[in-house]
């Protein structure tokens, strides 16, 4: 995979993430802005102080219930210090392992912690980056983080850097931008008609998808889907007599087609 960069269209103040993989697709992700991530952070704080006070209501309850030598004893303390570190640390790196790089925060304000590659995070990379918000809210309210944001081309706070992370607005697999659809541009249709505009706009984009999912996918299930939505779509198709195409081969001829037909790319 090649090295991320970093673009702004003309006329667009939004930073974007542009990745190419090696097989021949372009991803490109709007980066997330301080104003999203301070939203997404204070409506994630809220469920925090709510679950704060919840756990505060348990504890005093199970207190009153505890003998005194068991309250004054070091591993009451403990579990009560532990308690709230597992709040503050545990409910970002927690969400972000379940929930593939969201809290509850970051689904609302439609954003998505991912790798510098484009990949999802790992559950250590979840960890790691969260663990560094004891760094990122010295001295106060998150300083640090926000400097760091604010100095970075990217909008990492420390913890994106030690876990080369970037924090992104949701994008769906039909806004990807596959590279193959770009060396069209100013040709001709192809000589070949498969006759793809029979194809649904549903057929259609089971197509598009898979094009664009497919180099994430492993080896055998990218083969055997791609010879189902073949398979599927062969009846609609004009095929020339003689001529043999393996599944993914045929989908990329009939996305190519479709899109030279229709003047974009």
């Amino acid at each position: 995979m090649t090295e991320p960069s970093q673009i702004r269209a003309a006329g667009d103040f939004r930073d974007k993430l542009t990745i190419e993989t090696p097989e021949q697709t372009v991803l490109e992700f709007e980066i997330a802005g301080i104003g999203s991530r301070f939203l997404a952070l204070a409506f994630d704080t809220l469920i925090q102080i709510l679950l704060g006070i919840g756990l505060l209501v348990i504890m005093v309850i199970t207190g009153v219930a505890l003998p005194d030598a068991a309250k004054s004893g070091i591993w009451f303390v403990a579990i009560i210090v532990l308690a709230y570190f597992v709040l503050y640390f545990g409910y970002f790196a927690i969400f972000e392992v379940i929930w593939n790089g969201q809290t509850p925060g970051k689904k609302k304000e439609g954003l998505r912690v991912i790798k510098d590659s484009g990949r999802p995070i790992t559950p250590t990379e979840a960890v790691g980056r969260n663990l560094m918000r004891i760094v990122d809210q010295l001295p106060v309210f998150y300083a640090v983080g926000i400097g760091s944001v604010l100095l970075s081309h990217q909008n990492k706070r420390l913890g994106d850097f030690v876990a080369g992370t970037i924090v992104v607005h949701e994008k769906s697999l039909v806004d990807a931008k596959p590279v193959w659809q770009s060396s069209l541009v100013g040709q001709a249709a192809p000589a070949t008609n498969y006759g793809s505009e029979r194809l649904t706009p549903e057929e259609f984009a089971l197509v598009d998808a898979f094009l664009n999912r497919r180099s994430s996918l492993p080896a055998d299930v990218r083969y055997n889907m791609a010879d189902q939505i073949a398979t599927q779509i062969r009846p609609n198709l004009s095929l020339p007599p003689g001529e043999l195409l393996y599944a993914e081969k045929l989908l990329e001829a009939v996305a190519h087609e479709r899109r030279s037909r229709a003047g974009y790319s």
